[in-house]
């Protein structure tokens, strides 16, 4: 899936910040990521939520005293945890909490996968609804 956790990101974040100069760009490559690296690898690091929060530590201590850096690099650990959210994530504690229950990883399908064609209508929602959002900041920029 792709344009699915593109769309809930982007909505969630402009919805949240309303911020017309906030850079999506960090924020896209943190959504879909979780899926790029574990589907290919059969890994579940990304899944985990303590990889989010590692991830966002170290966008902290990177930027320490760098405000307009640290608010271009927040998006990756931003894009990370919605992704956790609008991908049922959650519902998988041995991939959510991973590494916390041992270093062993989740033999659970990620939940893209378990999903099936759900898939399909949550794609065509995701694109329909980037469609909508592109438009808006089009006709008001």
């Amino acid at each position: 899936m792709f344009f699915w956790f593109l769309a809930t990101a982007i909505l969630t974040i402009a919805w949240v910040f309303k911020d017309p100069r906030f850079d999506y760009r960090l924020l896209a490559v943190g959504a879909v990521l979780p899926d790029v690296i574990d589907w290919p690898t059969g890994w579940r690091v990304m899944h985990s939520v303590v990889t989010s929060i590692a991830v966002l530590a170290l966008v902290m201590l990177v930027s320490l005293g760098r405000k307009p850096y640290r608010k271009l690099l927040l998006g990756l650990p931003i894009g990370m945890f919605l992704h956790l959210v609008f991908d049922g994530a959650f519902t998988s504690a041995e991939m959510f909490w991973w590494p916390i229950g041992g270093w062993q990883f989740s033999a659970d399908d990620l939940p893209v996968v378990a999903r099936g064609w759900w898939n399909v209508p949550l794609e065509l929602v995701g694109a329909f609804a980037l469609w909508l959002w592109w438009r808006r900041r089009r006709a008001t920029a």
